[in-house]
């Protein structure tokens, strides 16, 4: 059963009466000018929920408390030296920025080294007892506020407030019951920042697609489509956990791991590494990056010239831009024709689980971000991370979906349920899903998903043309 009857609520209103606290106007961050300073939107909204706690839009006082708070605490990057200038007077200086931690074991005595993004300083003293509180500054890093002060052995950082949220996922899949499919689906959408009510059905699910290389381990993705689309608003602003790269250099020390420290890179580290734009990337190495690449794709493996060797669920996607034609279609074929050609190595492309049609959602515009309620982005990312390790779906896409036909392709049918699983994650967390609405919903899509990447393949290369050219999938008996 489904949408419990509570009189005749908006949907605002059930989404606060529901999940009270970890909910948010969105329209209340845009007012509040955090993120012209390069504050993230899941950094923002927890700024907002410790300042200026309340419900709608924030009011010009709300604002201009907030505006106050940030000019002290948040360094803009013509303010930088402002700070610096303060912590040079031997002030103690209040920060809210990343903060990330290496240790150096060179010289004999190691060295808890931090690294101050905002203040680009890259040489803080910490303690082991923060470390031992917050392991996750050594792993991808945390954002928090620090409290700095300088000494004659450098900058230490004395204190950290780190930015998190504590997410209970079986209280939070209970809560499902009472939405509809379609309340549940905007409620989706306008914690992503968008405002549903511009996109159609299938915009909606496309742009859930974007979410599902958070929801699974090793969802590797492209999404192809032209400028404006917001391709890489949803990663810039949902967990920190999750990192983009746009622009600069790539190397194989970046990804996978610098042999001259030990120190592994972002798929080593992070849930996510998007790669923005990847036409304007630097590619360096780009022969041992592909080769590295279809190796991690394929198994999970990091490793570089076999110095050093691990596993990692990371997830990687690839945004990349593409020409339209007038009807808003892909002029070229095949579809990836644009991309950098060691990139077009069907090897490579196999190992993609999917290729989602950015091109089907419009450009965004003043009118496309979210302006009601929906889940504050560090709890939204919180939850779409711990999906990550609820097994429930995974099982039941398992057991009941299998690709039909006699030249089926193993990879293929491996793709194709993850990527059902995934959707079924977030449209169905609580396992309450119809054989109907499971194919509609999840099914379908996923077998859409994997068939862009099919197509390539099939016209690239004539070793595929020994399976089936059509994907089907039969739904078994549960």
């Amino acid at each position: 059963m489904r949408a419990l009857s509570h009189t005749t609520e908006t949907l605002d209103q059930k989404v606060q009466r529901v999940f009270g606290k970890m909910v948010i106007d969105k329209r209340r961050l845009p007012s509040s000018q955090l993120q012209k300073r390069g504050v993230p939107a899941y950094v923002g909204e927890w700024v907002l929920d410790k300042i200026v706690p309340g419900e709608g839009p924030l009011t010009p006082l709300e604002a201009a408390r907030v505006q106050a708070w940030a000019q002290n605490n948040v360094a803009a990057p013509s303010d930088r030296e402002i700070f610096k200038h303060r912590l040079a007077r031997g002030e103690r200086v209040k920060l809210l920025t990343h903060v990330r931690v290496e240790i150096e074991l060179r010289g004999g005595t190691p060295r808890r080294v931090a690294k101050i993004t905002a203040l680009d300083l890259n040489d803080v003293e910490i303690s082991d007892e923060l470390l031992n509180k917050y392991p996750d500054l050594l792993r991808h890093g945390m954002w928090g506020v620090v409290e700095l002060l300088y000494t004659s052995a450098g900058p230490v950082i004395v204190a950290f407030n780190p930015m998190q949220s504590v997410v209970n996922l079986d209280a939070f899949k209970r809560e499902r019951v009472h939405f509809t499919l379609d309340e549940w689906r905007d409620l989706i959408v306008v914690s992503m920042g968008y405002r549903p009510e511009v996109f159609t059905a299938e915009e909606k699910l496309i742009l859930l697609m974007r979410l599902l290389p958070i929801v699974q381990k090793n969802m590797h993705l492209m999404e192809l489509a032209p400028k404006g689309t917001g391709k890489s608003y949803l990663y810039e602003n949902i967990s920190p956990k999750v990192r983009l790269i746009s622009g600069g250099n790539v190397s194989p020390a970046v990804l996978f791991v610098n042999n001259a420290t030990g120190q592994w890179g972002l798929l080593g580290r992070f849930a996510v590494v998007v790669l923005d734009e990847v036409q304007t990337l630097r590619f360096e190495k780009p022969e041992e990056i592909i080769g590295g690449l279809k190796g991690f794709l394929a198994n999970g493996r990091l490793t570089r010239g076999g110095l050093h060797e691990t596993s990692s669920d990371c997830s990687l996607v690839l945004l990349a831009n593409i020409t339209l034609n007038a009807a808003q279609q892909p002029v070229r074929e095949p579809l990836i024709e644009e991309l950098p050609r060691f990139l077009r190595e069907t090897a490579f492309l196999d190992r993609i689980r999917g290729i989602i049609p950015g091109w089907k959602v419009p450009k965004l515009s003043h009118d496309s971000f979210a302006c009601s309620v929906g889940w504050k982005a560090d709890v939204f990312g919180s939850v779409l991370l711990a999906l990550r390790e609820d097994l429930g779906a995974d099982q039941y896409v398992a057991r009941r979906v299998q690709l039909r036909g006699e030249r089926a392709y193993k990879r293929n049918e491996d793709a194709i349920r993850a990527i059902a699983s995934g959707l079924m994650k977030l449209l169905f967390p609580d396992g309450i899903v119809s054989d109907a609405d499971f194919e509609r919903y999840c099914l379908q899509p996923a077998i859409e998903l994997r068939q862009y990447v099919w197509d390539q393949l099939y016209s690239l290369d004539a070793e595929y043309r020994q399976y089936d050219r059509r994907l089907e999938c039969e739904l078994l008996d549960g």
